[in-house]
């Protein structure tokens, strides 16, 4: 009988892990257009004021604001229009005292004015001047020179996921290429003779393969580049082939099964064969997931993952996701969570993390997180939830009604 594997809790599995595992980021410059959730690789600081000239952001008249004290319907500030500034160009006029010239959202405020007065608020007596019915402060529908950020200033921090908006920040500035870090490879290595890829039809005995294409989605969203090997059957010169060609491929490696204590399990000997210090921890003490692999193999980080679905992707998230990040430099995204009550009791035993898929549902005005129990082989256990709640290591389970923190997928 094979010796059993040590189990090790999560937090002490992942300082275990940390300890041998000192990440990389490998970086590369790419248009800025391109850049979307990808990962900044530099600090970058604005290279001018932005905006380069004050602008009105109303249709309207640019005044020196004191020409407009005490306006009223009743008593308007009559005043001389000198011109108008075209947009897209520079002011070619200047404003004195009791003197207007009409701008456009966005165009440059002249010389001599410092405040807008919006169009609506004026009234035309002929093609040369114009009456001010309200009156305006200065600085009023004016965006002056830097109020949007000034030269020098620090624009986005090395490690920050590029959203839409900052994208168009960058490019505001001018900066149109940047340095990113790049996507780590994430190779994924499906074994088991029973599993069969999923355009062919199953015999009996077989399933399709789940894990290669879900695993491949969660590396993709957190940034990662997955390579699929296909399936390996339950074969060790084959499992050590395919296991050092994407060791030499990858930054990163998972085998999807073959981590449980069996004769035909032989992935943690495959992995310790690739490098040193090789497996680290072959035993966590979650549910699903307790059969997992964590290994470093001359640097690069080694993961075996159950081959039952829910546990693979719950072990995904509690390792190899924050794994990714570090390769990245970026630190977690937000998640989205939803504190409900619970809708039913959750066994525990102490000294296990649990992770229970739920799905919400609206009982008289508040949320109720409803546990979708399923055995962890069975994948749409975690197609019809919503999210996962955490039984904490040292709890015995959690009651019906009271309050839990669902994180959302």
């Amino acid at each position: 009988m094979p010796e059993l594997f040590k189990v090790h809790t999560p937090p002490d599995a992942w300082n275990l892990f940390n300890r041998h595992f000192g990440p990389i980021v490998k970086t590369e410059r790419i248009p800025t257009a391109d850049a979307l959730d990808r990962v900044l690789g530099e600090a970058i600081q604005s290279p001018q004021d932005l905006p380069e000239f004050a602008r009105s952001t109303v249709d309207g008249y640019a005044v020196n604001a004191a020409d407009t004290y005490g306006a009223s319907p009743g008593l308007p500030a009559f005043l001389a229009v000198v011109g108008e500034v075209p947009m897209g160009q520079a002011a070619a006029v200047h404003v004195g005292v009791g003197e207007t010239a009409l701008v456009h959202t966005g165009g440059m405020i002249p010389p001599g004015a410092n405040a807008v007065v919006m169009v609506e608020n004026t009234q035309r007596v002929d093609a040369s001047s114009i009456e001010v019915m309200q009156p305006v402060s200065e600085g009023q529908s004016v965006i002056n020179v830097g109020e949007d950020i000034r030269q020098g200033a620090p624009v986005l921090a090395a490690g920050r996921r590029l959203r839409p908006q900052d994208l168009g920040g960058l490019l505001a500035l001018g900066i149109t290429e940047i340095t990113v870090a790049q996507r780590p490879r994430i190779g994924i290595v499906s074994t088991g003779d029973e599993v069969v890829a999923p355009g062919q039809p199953v015999g009996p005995g077989q399933v399709r393969d789940i894990n290669s294409y879900t695993l491949a989605a969660l590396a993709t969203r957190v940034g990662g580049l997955p390579v699929i090997y296909g399936i390996v059957p339950d074969d060790r010169p084959a499992l050590e082939e395919v296991a050092a060609r994407a060791w030499r491929e990858c930054d990163l490696v998972v085998f999807s099964a073959g981590s449980s204590v069996s004769y035909r399990d032989m992935t943690a000997d495959v992995i310790s064969g690739l490098g040193q210090p090789g497996v680290l921890v072959h035993g966590v003490s979650v549910k699903p997931g307790k059969p997992t692999i964590l290994a470093v193999c001359d640097g690069k980080p080694i993961f075996g993952l159950p081959g039952n679905p829910v546990s693979a992707m719950v072990i995904f998230d509690l390792f190899i996701t924050p794994t990714i990040l570090a390769m990245l430099g970026a630190g977690a995204p937000p998640q989205q969570r939803v504190r409900a009550r619970l809708a039913r009791n959750i066994a525990s035993d102490t000294g296990r993390e649990d992770y229970v898929p739920v799905r919400l549902e609206e009982r008289e005005g508040e949320p109720w997180a409803v546990p979708v129990f399923g055995k962890s082989n069975l994948i749409y256990t975690l197609v019809n939830a919503e999210g996962t709640i955490k039984v904490a290591l040292d709890s015995n389970g959690v009651r019906a009604g009271e309050w839990v923190m669902v994180v959302m997928y």
